[in-house]
């Protein structure tokens, strides 16, 4: 059996039909290839799965590249606070990117950062394209995924968190306190957590013999405002929820606004439950019942990961969940007599 031909830049200009160097400028995320052979010789990187190899003599950019989708809440800033924390354990620091779009970093972003070394790249709450992978591992750029948005690719290292359990026990809190008629704000009906916190919550009313209703489950954005209009909607319902499960601390402090401008009284009237535990959920009133997913640890982890395959260790997993824990304070109470 003949021995298997080593990739390399000449194998990939052969196969392209270009020259080494345009190989080399693909690579190296120069502009100056047109479009239609760009795409080629990236087809063909990531089809051999081919690495550049990277000098050790080299050592360590002491940058890590963090990457959001958008950065305009709290939650944001615990992801910064724990990547930033991991970095500066190893002497490194963070580059923040904002893409303004779930669609993932795109070709820009690559030729940007290839432009300047980098010892890594932890993306959060968004997708990696298969050409993405394939540029970054033809880079020799480690990288890994916080809270993905689907499910990641096989081979890609993500760090999550036990989504399910947290909304199985955000619902069951308040079964247990007698609501019956409990509706359900999630985020966007494609992202991972927001489905796995919604079938926590659906797996917890069947487990009680409760009807899953379903104009009690809404979808939103994760925001303030998106928890206001669905509270709304949901309060507005001729037989309304008596407690609300949003899918974020963010959403459920607009659920307080909704009710509030309702004349509603939480927990007197309605009880709120939130997921995240954010700075936020201990001084807002009344203080927030909340599902605590420890966000500055998932994004210490990734960038640990990430900063440890820049050292060539060998990862110990490539998916992690983090655990969620039920914090309960004072926005839930049995449902007044009478009610549900």
């Amino acid at each position: 059996m003949p021995a298997k031909r080593r990739v390399t830049i000449a194998l990939i200009a052969e196969e392209a039909g270009v020259s080494v160097p345009t190989v080399s400028k693909v690579i190296n995320g120069r502009p100056e290839v047109a479009a239609e052979t760009r795409r080629r010789v990236e087809r063909l990187l990531h089809k051999h799965g081919y690495r550049r190899r990277v000098s050790q003599s080299d050592g360590p950019a002491g940058l890590i590249d963090l990457v959001f989708s958008e950065i305009e809440s709290p939650w944001a800033m615990e992801i910064v606070r724990g990547a930033e924390t991991a970095a500066r354990e190893a002497d490194a620091g963070i580059v923040v990117s904002v893409l303004h779009t779930h669609a993932g970093p795109g070709r820009d972003w690559l030729e940007r950062i290839a432009a300047r070394r980098t010892d890594g790249v932890v993306v959060v709450a968004s997708k990696l394209s298969a050409t993405l992978q394939g540029q970054l591992n033809a880079r020799a750029t480690p990288f890994a995924v916080v809270d993905p948005e689907g499910e990641p690719a096989p081979g890609v290292t993500s760090v999550g968190a036990t989504n399910w359990n947290g909304g199985l026990a955000a619902t069951r809190h308040l079964l247990e306190l007698g609501h019956r008629r409990i509706g359900m704000i999630g985020g966007p009906a494609d992202m991972l957590c927001s489905r796995a916190r919604i079938d926590g919550y659906r797996a917890a009313l069947e487990t009680a013999g409760v009807t899953v209703a379903p104009e009690l489950i809404r979808h939103g954005d994760f925001l303030v405002d998106s928890g206001r209009d669905h509270g709304h909607a949901l309060l507005s319902l001729d037989d309304p929820p008596t407690a609300i499960f949003a899918g974020s601390d963010m959403q459920a402090f607009g659920v307080f606004e909704a009710a509030r401008r309702r004349g509603l009284r939480v927990p007197d009237d309605l009880s709120v439950v939130g997921f995240d535990d954010l700075p936020l959920a201990r001084s807002a009133w009344p203080p927030l019942t909340t599902v605590r997913q420890p966000l500055q640890d998932m994004a210490a982890a990734a960038t640990r990961m990430v900063l440890a395959m820049g050292r060539g260790e060998p990862s110990q997993a490539r998916r992690v969940e983090l655990a969620t824990e039920l914090v309960v304070r004072e926005s839930t109470a049995p449902p007044r007599a009478g009610r549900g």
